[in-house]
């Protein structure tokens, strides 16, 4: 099976990657790091989705990171920028079309967990998603997966052991928890932080869980690390901007580019 988007990419090249990885805001340079690269812009791929939002390239990567073949999408695209969660779906699919059997996603993300600081990391173990609507609403694709995909571990254990296991390697804090997507784009109320942390949230975001269930659908094993760009409203009386996501993802790029780059070495 091949989406437009793969047949075009195909009339480039052959390249088939092992990994994808989703690079979020204010972590786009990573792909900086990516050799013998081809840069194909989502502009000039049919019908591809194309990143509105700050800091966010819009490009697909193809080449090599600590020797695995790698997809590096260079920024994505979100609900708030008025894609439907199909539309989402869409790079996830062609990733997939590609040959990428694993998924790394990231995000910057403000934390609802007390115990966390900005500038940590945080791998995603579970997620909320019901505040979204599915990007798997309509008709199914058998080609990719089942009707009613099981959701019980979508992030993989191994994976997630291997992240734990890179990031003590490399003495790097690293935090646990659940992560909820909302819509956006503006940024959450207390009251709403309130709730959420009822609800069992350690951080908020305005991505990835669509990305993580389109994954899962077409059976990609998958994984998820966050950059705490901000400790959400209420938390901190300071004003939230995204100018501030951007300065703490631009300060903490290092730790997280040697986390995200061993990482791909190990699996």
């Amino acid at each position: 099976m091949q989406t437009e988007q793969t047949k075009y990419i195909r009339q480039i090249t052959d390249f088939k990657p092992e990994i994808a990885i989703i690079l979020g805001s204010g972590l786009g340079e990573l792909a900086e790091k990516v050799k013998n690269k081809i840069s194909i812009a989502y502009k000039n791929i049919p019908n591809m989705p194309i990143s509105t939002a700050p800091s966010h390239k819009g490009e697909l990567i193809l080449g090599e990171l600590a020797g695995k073949k790698v997809a590096v999408m260079q920024g994505r695209v979100h609900l708030y920028e008025g894609y439907t969660p199909q539309e989402i779906l869409i790079p996830i699919r062609m990733l997939k079309d590609l040959g990428a059997e694993k998924i790394i996603l990231t995000n910057a993300v403000g934390a609802i967990n007390k115990n966390f600081n900005v500038g940590e990391l945080m791998m995603i173990t579970d997620h909320i998603s019901c505040f979204i609507d599915s990007c798997l609403i309509g008709r199914n694709d058998d080609n990719y997966g089942v009707r009613f995909p099981d959701m019980s571990n979508v992030y993989d254990a191994d994976l997630q052991n291997i992240i734990e296991k890179t990031a003590k390697d490399n003495n790097i804090k690293l935090n646990k928890g659940v992560f909820v997507q909302l819509k956006g784009p503006q940024f959450e109320t207390p009251a709403e932080i309130r709730m959420l942390e009822k609800l069992g949230a350690d951080a908020v975001g305005m991505s990835t869980v669509i990305d993580a269930i389109a994954a899962k659908h077409c059976k990609m094993k998958v994984c998820a690390v966050s950059l705490i760009s901000n400790m959400a409203c209420g938390i901190s009386e300071r004003p939230l901007s995204s100018d501030e996501v951007c300065e703490a993802a631009e300060k903490a790029a290092p730790i997280f580019e040697k986390l995200i780059t061993e990482i791909t070495r190990n699996m």
